[in-house]
């Protein structure tokens, strides 16, 4: 039986992978600490032997008309983005895959109500919300297995909360598996207008876009910390108000990965909270406490809450 073993809300920012010099120049002479906070992530859980596979739950990959697993042995190319060519321009990548682990995700698609395809195109577009990530997390680690899902265009929060309790019970039906979920997105998530924005490239959270969306970012962290993972989901109406990335699907993937509202898991934080052009960005990371995330040794999709009827 396969079991999540850590889980992270982590920011992918492109600032993170420009040359040291850049990462100085456009935050007043000192290292943003969304890369410090990594490299001892990795330190502190990734160059560990504790998993075999890492499941990147990608708010920059959005499919229409179902839930997309990537399926392939082995994914690896070049990689250059189209939104920031100039910061990420052809970025080495290359790490095996996990096929077992992804049909046996997209296989629990009908338990849950939804529509989940396992994929092995190997042209398949990656994005910089995983490839990032991996730079600093899984580059040199070349027997540690990355797959990425993307969150779903068309679907809402429930949809998302159903997919998370879908990779549980895929997790779970994959025999010796120890995998590490990565929900790669932001918190708050306004951009500066462009002919602004050169004023906002400092990390400080002044430059976040508005105090009521940098309070907001500061209160989930605070309920992260506290294990509250229950008043992050039952206030979403409220942050949504701040345009989280993504609509925070990144998230409700794993929260619903780790039992919802019952999820009792304390974050710890690396680096500090930051701005990223507007956006409230943070590295936030839980370690399954010592029964199980639902701290009653349950698993955590075994009994899954009544349907939510936010959209």
């Amino acid at each position: 039986m396969g079991e999540i073993v850590g889980a992270g809300l982590l920011a992918h920012v492109p600032t993170i992978v420009l040359p040291e010099a850049d990462r100085f120049e456009l935050n007043e002479g000192k290292e943003i600490t969304l890369v410090t906070g990594l490299r001892q992530l990795r330190e502190d859980v990734f160059d560990s032997d504790d998993y075999d596979t890492v499941v990147v739950l990608d708010s920059h990959w959005a499919t229409t008309v179902e839930f997309v697993v990537t399926a392939q042995q082995r994914r690896a190319g070049l990689f250059t983005s189209e939104e920031l060519p100039r910061g990420m321009c052809r970025m080495p990548y290359d790490f095996p895959g996990d096929p077992e682990l992804a049909h046996n995700i997209a296989r629990f698609a009908d338990k849950h109500g939804t529509w989940i395809t396992a994929i092995d195109d190997e042209y398949l577009p990656v994005y910089y919300a995983t490839t990032n990530l991996w730079k600093f997390l899984g580059e040199g680690l070349p027997d540690k297995r990355w797959v990425t899902i993307g969150v779903c265009q068309t679907g809402d929060m429930e949809d998302h909360l159903r997919l998370g309790r879908a990779l549980a019970d895929g997790i779970a039906a994959t025999p010796g598996r120890r995998v590490l979920l990565i929900a790669s997105g932001a918190l708050s998530h306004t951009f500066w207008p462009l002919r602004e924005l050169r004023d906002h490239e400092s990390s400080d959270p002044v430059h976040i876009f508005t105090p009521e969306a940098r309070e907001a970012d500061y209160e989930r962290i605070a309920w992260f910390k506290e294990g509250r993972h229950d008043k992050v989901l039952d206030t979403m109406d409220e942050f949504w108000k701040h345009k989280p990335e993504a609509r925070f699907y990144h998230y409700l993937m794993m929260a619903g990965a780790l039992g919802e509202q019952a999820c009792v898991a304390k974050a710890r934080q690396y680096g500090e909270y930051e701005n990223s052009i507007g956006t409230g960005q943070v590295h936030l990371w839980f370690d399954r406490p010592a029964e199980d995330w639902t701290g009653t040794g349950a698993p955590a999709s075994a009994s899954p809450p009544a349907p939510h009827s936010r959209s």
